[in-house]
């Protein structure tokens, strides 16, 4: 009886020990080793006023953690979203298809406003269509809206990867520097924002699970300076307000969401000091 309860020992921690093992491996494909630690990104940059800019219903996801410590912190918070979702896939499907824009329009707005966002405004540019639109037209816009929030602190895509590859984000990515150039160079009474973040993807992750896309992600996005807590229980919150995307994570990585949430606990930004670094 002896032996056997010492082999059931024996083979328990084994067990453990591989599980264990396979969790740290996992946290390492969510670790970025040239990111340090803080607690708000926004606070790090004395951030009093914040805006994000974003292609879609949902793409706030990526930045829950930012934006709900902002908010902790007293700063005013906003949002651009410049399409209504309306082409995306629906996992689970939750409606009709030609009401998907105005599902996930309100699911944005919803999610936004569990984060404590101040003001969101969507947009109704072509889903999947952003880089179509006419330029001049969209700059002017988020310059209107930069001008209304008086942001010092702008979140939005790196232009060359977009987080996940999407042309919408990249295209939104690039406007967002157009209009803050923009904004700099009109030596109105708001200037433009002094720091501009942008959000980056988890490249160990991406490389193992995000397939052709993932690898341009990689190889497109910078290192990130900055990592935070991703406020994993308002994530979970994000994806139950988008009832139409809540299997969005798992289709995407293939594990279930609260393993990857449980591997993936931060988020990781690249920050541009537009005092020091001008853009245009």
């Amino acid at each position: 009886m002896r032996k056997r309860t010492v082999a059931l020992i024996v083979v328990a921690a084994v067990i453990l020990a591989l599980l264990g093992g396979a969790y740290w491996a996992g946290r390492h494909l969510f670790f970025e080793p040239t990111a340090r630690g803080v607690d708000s990104v926004v606070a790090e940059l004395d951030g009093e006023r914040v805006l994000g800019v974003f292609a879609h219903p949902d793409d706030e996801q990526t930045v829950n953690g930012l934006f709900f410590r902002a908010h902790q912190g007293g700063a005013y918070t906003a949002m651009i979203t410049a399409t209504q979702g309306e082409a995306g896939h629906q996992t689970p499907v939750v409606a009709r298809q030609e009401d998907l824009g105005d599902i996930r329009k309100a699911e944005a707005l919803k999610n936004s406003f569990n984060l404590g966002v101040d003001r969101h405004v969507v947009w109704d540019y072509s889903d999947g269509g952003v880089p179509e639109a006419g330029e001049d037209e969209l700059v002017s816009r988020v310059v209107a809206e930069m001008k209304r929030v008086r942001p010092d602190v702008v979140v939005g895509f790196w232009p060359e990867s977009g987080a996940t590859g999407h042309a919408d984000h990249m295209e939104m990515g690039r406007i967002t520097e157009l209009a803050i150039a923009e904004l700099a160079a009109s030596g109105g009474s708001y200037s433009g924002p002094k720091h501009l973040v942008y959000t980056i993807s988890p490249s160990g992750a991406l490389s193992v699970f995000g397939g052709e896309a993932g690898a341009f992600v990689v190889a497109n996005q910078p290192k990130p300076e900055y990592a935070m807590s991703a406020e994993v229980a308002k994530k979970h919150e994000g994806w139950t307000i988008h009832a139409s995307q809540s299997n969005y994570m798992q289709e995407s990585y293939i594990l279930p969401t609260w393993l990857i949430y449980a591997l993936w606990d931060q988020e990781f930004y690249h920050v541009r000091d537009l005092e020091a670094d001008p853009l245009g």
